[in-house]
């Protein structure tokens, strides 16, 4: 068993991009500048984007954290957001979800300039993913698809599975898979909660990409030797034993199926730092975009 380290591999492609970051400098180009919009306070929220901020500072971009309050009405977001489309200075930018019951998480997502959306979220942007033209990939799909690309796991008339059906994970990650390029022509089948029969699917399935949000989902029993595991879920459960009264588990059983698996994905440390990675890419694109 191999482990996909999605954080080291995230560190390589962050100092690949700091690399072109200090390039564009000396030649008088534009620093690349990303801003992340947050409202309210949700624990995990805040430690995602901070992470991003973070990475910003270690690549070399300009970044800008905008915080809004809870109860900040929908006019009054949609209004900030106008403003970050309209802002030259501003290269992409991301909301970072979810939003409070209050607020349209789709009218927010329609209100993003699709050429500063580099969470990859925008209709337009699936749409041209669809057609195979340029655009901004969804960042999650996106990270899995460099972190095998990285690890040269052979995709090409592969047997790829995906649970969960999610438009920012599930769905795209279906669509990348089955595309006629390196990471990809796999023969996809797109699994959810109404499937029938989704242990017999999975134990004939050469990759299990994994997105529920359901700790521990899948098992030993489901998989078949030597399959490639990515397991994209995180959930916090309590754990008095840790300082924090919490620990983090994914939608994969791991230590059972890591026993059967070829390549897996940890949790934390494998796919969270490469849609960290990917964000940065595409914030890298934008500048070329333009």
């Amino acid at each position: 068993m191999i482990l996909l380290d999605g954080k080291k591999t995230s560190n390589e492609i962050k100092e690949e991009i700091a690399k072109k970051v200090v390039e564009l400098k000396s030649q008088g180009k534009k620093t690349p500048h990303l801003a992340a919009v947050i409202v309210g306070e949700n624990g995990a929220s805040l430690t995602y984007v901070n992470a991003k901020v973070k990475a910003c500072e270690k690549v070399g971009f300009d970044s800008t954290l905008v915080s809004l309050p809870i109860d900040v009405s929908e006019a009054d977001l949609l209004n900030k957001i106008d403003e970050l489309n309209n802002d030259d200075n501003i290269d992409g930018f991301i909301v970072q979800l979810p939003l409070p019951d209050h607020i349209d998480e789709h009218k927010v997502t329609l209100a993003v300039n699709p050429m500063k959306d580099v969470d990859g979220f925008h209709p337009e942007n699936l749409g041209r993913m669809m057609l195979g033209l340029p655009c901004f990939l969804p960042a999650t799909p996106a990270g899995i698809l460099e972190l095998l690309d990285r690890y040269d796991i052979e995709t090409s008339g592969k047997s790829c599975v995906v649970i969960g059906r999610s438009h920012i994970v599930g769905s795209p990650m279906s669509v990348l898979m089955a595309r006629n390029t390196k990471v990809g022509n796999c023969t996809v089948t797109l699994t959810h909660s109404r499937t029938q029969n989704l242990e017999e699917i999975t134990r004939e399935a050469d990759i299990i990409i994994v997105a529920l949000g359901k700790a521990e989902f899948l098992t030993a029993d489901m998989v078949k030797e030597g399959v490639v595991i990515v397991d994209v879920g995180i959930t916090r459960v309590s754990d008095d034993s840790k300082k924090s009264g919490f620990k983090l588990l994914g939608d994969v059983k791991f230590e059972e199926v890591a026993a059967k698996s070829s390549y897996i994905t940890p949790v934390p440390g494998g796919v969270g730092p490469m849609t960290i990675a990917s964000l940065m890419l595409n914030t890298l694109q934008a500048i070329d975009m333009k």
